[in-house]
C-alpha cells in the first residue's frame, strides 16, 4: 500500500511543479497577461510550488520505508510554512475577489483601483501579515515544554496534532490558535463572499446573455479554487473534535491535490492562458526543431 501511495503522491507532486511553472512562465512572457488579474494567478502558481514541498518531500520519503522521525526544528519549520503559504493563499484569493469586484462593478474606473502600485502593496501585505500570522501561531506552539510523548499523529506537523504532545498548559495556545486561524479564514472569507455578492447583482444587471456568460466566466475559475480552498480547512480547524484519520485524509487533498488541479482549472477555464501556453509550446517545439 505504501507503495502505491508513493506512486500516487510523487504523480500528483510531479503534475504540480510543471504545471505551475508553465503557468508562471506564460504570465511573465506574455505582454497581453500583465494585468492585475494574471499578476495575483502568478504569485498563486508560486504558492502552489512551495505549499506542497512543505509536507510532500517528507512525506514521500516515509513512504520509501525512510525515517519516520523529525527533528523539533524541522517539525517547527513544517508548521511555520505550513501556515505561512497557507495564510498567504487565503489572503490572496480574497485579493482576488476584490480583483474580480473592480473589474466586474467598476470597469471604467478598474486601471485606477486597480493600479500596478496598489497591486504591489496588496501583494506585500499578502505575504508580510502572513509571515506575522504564521510566527505567532508558531511560537505559541514551541514555546511550550515537550518531555512526554513524541509521536505526530499525522504525515507532517501541524497545531492539531503537535499541542497534544506538551506537557504543560495548553489552553491559552489552543484558544489564540483557533482564535487566530479562526478570525482570519472567517473575515476572507465574509470579504470574498461580499464581492461576489456584488458581482451577482451586476452581473444581473447585464441585459445580453453573452455578457453575462462572460462575466461568469471570468470567475468561475477563481471560485472553484475558492471551494477547494476554504473545504479542508472548515474541516480541520473549524471543527469542535478532531478526528486523526479524517484530518489526515483532507490535508492530503489540500497539501497535493489541489495544488495540481488549480493550473488545470485556470488553464481549462481561461482562453487567454490557454492561447499563451499554445503559442509558447508551439515557439518551444520550432526552436527545438529548427
Amino acid at each position: 500500500m505504501e507503495n502505491v501511495l508513493f506512486v500516487l503522491f510523487l504523480a500528483f507532486y510531479l503534475l504540480t511543479l510543471p504545471g505551475n511553472l508553465l503557468i508562471l512562465l506564460a504570465i511573465l512572457t506574455s505582454a497581453s497577461l500583465h494585468t492585475p488579474m494574471y499578476f495575483f494567478l502568478g504569485n498563486l502558481s508560486v504558492l502552489d510550488i512551495f505549499f506542497p514541498s512543505v509536507s510532500s518531500p517528507k512525506m514521500m520519503l516515509y513512504l520509501m520505508g525512510q525515517s519516520h522521525t523529525i527533528s523539533y526544528q524541522g517539525c517547527a519549520a513544517q508548521l511555520f510554512f505550513y501556515h505561512f503559504l497557507g495564510c498567504t493563499e487565503c489572503f490572496l484569493y480574497t485579493v482576488m475577489a476584490y480583483d474580480r469586484f473592480a473589474a466586474i462593478c467598476h470597469p471604467l474606473r478598474y486601471k485606477v483601483i486597480m493600479s500596478h502600485r496598489v497591486c504591489i502593496i496588496m501583494t506585500l501585505g499578502t505575504w508580510l501579515g502572513s509571515c506575522l500570522h504564521a510566527s505567532v501561531l508558531t511560537f505559541l506552539i514551541f514555546r511550550l515544554p515537550y518531555c512526554g510523548p513524541n509521536e505526530v499523529h499525522n504525515f507532517f506537523c501541524d497545531i492539531p496534532v503537535v499541542l497534544p504532545l506538551a506537557c504543560a498548559d495548553t489552553s491559552l495556545a489552543q484558544t489564540v490558535s483557533f482564535t487566530n486561524v479562526g478570525v482570519v479564514a472567517l473575515m476572507c472569507f465574509l470579504l470574498i463572499l461580499t464581492s461576489y455578492s456584488r458581482i451577482t447583482l451586476s452581473i444581473l444587471k447585464i441585459r445580453s446573455s453573452e455578457g453575462r456568460r462572460r462575466a461568469f466566466s471570468t470567475c468561475s475559475a477563481h471560485l472553484t479554487s475558492i471551494l477547494l480552498f476554504y473545504g479542508p480547512v472548515v474541516l480541520i480547524y473549524l471543527r469542535p473534535a478532531s478526528s486523526p484519520w479524517l484530518d489526515s485524509v483532507v490535508q492530503v487533498l489540500n497539501n497535493i491535490v489541489t495544488p495540481s488541479l488549480n493550473p488545470l482549472i485556470y488553464s481549462l477555464r481561461n482562453k487567454e492562458v490557454k492561447l499563451t501556453l499554445r503559442k509558447a509550446l508551439s515557439q518551444g517545439v520550432h526552436t527545438c526543431w529548427g
